[in-house]
């Protein structure tokens, strides 16, 4: 019989999310040099446009190398566009600011309210609509969640709790916790909705003690991915999407649409299919908010119109997401 020498080393056991994170590229160079692009410095900006670079290295190592055009890299690469000055294109995109309804709550919508429950992210997207939002000031999870929690107890007509960010999965598990105790004294909320990017990007954060929570939340649970195209989808998040419905969670997938990144009617849905095989719903598609920086994403009107249209005529109609913009002061996503 063989043994096992006793001078073996033992299996290091796998990183975490927070080690994950932490060790996430920083440096646009080191992103070129990642995915064979080193040479290729003139690609990049003078400066990061006051938005700083962050992926995961698990989601680099989902691009497609030697390749300047990959749908994934041109989503989080710093562009020389960013600089550029385009008529329209604001700091607050959608209205944030207007919509501030207490400490880190956003109110819009009826029957709902947005709590800002992080200012973190383990992914800083190009196109985000809240590059330039201050979450040094407007961070719900502050204190305890006390104030919104507050304006939450104060309105009998929130039916549904928002988190959003940054990635309030960037918070660690107590700190949701937290949040989710407090919500016993409120009845009326019968819904929790989370938007996040993290079990796409960062997937390891759908972990033991985040399902045991998820599962114990007795509200009904959505879980909200954004992936805008089918290569961020692997096994690793096929995974965690499987532990989130498995906990108890509605999961629906919301994209931007986006030039050069998936402006097409194969990349759509390749995405939808994608989705589904992952037990995922297409739910939105967004017209590109017009955040200062973005410009260069933008997608004409009648493009992305013709877009659906193929997709309707190609996919189930559970497969084709909602066609959507959000305006400032609209009473809800308006629909293209």
């Amino acid at each position: 019989m063989i043994t096992a020498s006793p001078h073996a080393r033992l299996s290091s056991p796998a990183p975490g999310w927070r080690e994950l994170w932490r060790d996430a590229i920083t440096d646009p160079g080191e992103l070129l040099q990642a995915v064979g692009l080193g040479e290729r410095a003139d690609l990049l900006p003078p400066d990061d446009a006051g938005f700083a670079l962050r992926v995961p290295r698990g989601f680099v190592a989902r691009m497609r190398r030697n390749d300047p055009l990959d749908p994934l890299l041109l989503q989080v690469l710093p562009q020389r566009a960013e600089h550029d000055q385009a008529e329209g294109f604001a700091l607050d995109a959608v209205g944030d600011m207007a919509s501030k309804a207490g400490h880190g709550v956003l109110h819009k919508y009826d029957g709902r309210a947005l709590l800002i429950a992080s200012g973190s992210c383990a992914i800083n997207c190009r196109y985000c609509f809240r590059r330039h939002f201050p979450y040094g000031e407007e961070i719900a999870a502050a204190s305890q969640w006390h104030e919104a929690l507050a304006h939450v107890k104060a309105d009998p007509s929130i039916r549904e709790l928002i988190l959003s960010g940054g990635d309030p999965l960037a918070l660690a598990t107590h700190k949701l916790e937290e949040l989710t105790c407090g919500l016993a004294d409120l009845p009326h909320v019968i819904r929790l909705r989370i938007h996040s990017r993290l079990p796409v990007v960062l997937p390891e954060r759908v972990d033991d003690d985040f399902i045991g929570w998820l599962a114990a939340v007795p509200l009904q649970k959505v879980v909200v991915l954004h992936a805008n195209h089918a290569n961020e989808l692997d096994a690793s998040v096929d995974a965690a999407c499987a532990r989130l419905r498995a906990a108890g969670a509605t999961v629906l997938n919301q994209s931007v649409l986006l030039r050069g990144i998936n402006d097409d009617a194969d990349a759509l849905a390749d995405l939808s299919e994608r989705l589904f095989a992952a037990g995922v719903l297409p739910y939105y598609l967004h017209q590109l908010d017009r955040v200062q920086g973005a410009a260069h994403f933008e997608v004409n009107d009648n493009r992305a119109l013709a877009l659906m249209e193929a997709l309707r005529a190609r996919l189930p109609g559970y497969l084709v997401p909602r066609l959507v913009r959000e305006v400032g002061g609209d009473a809800s996503k308006r629909p293209l």
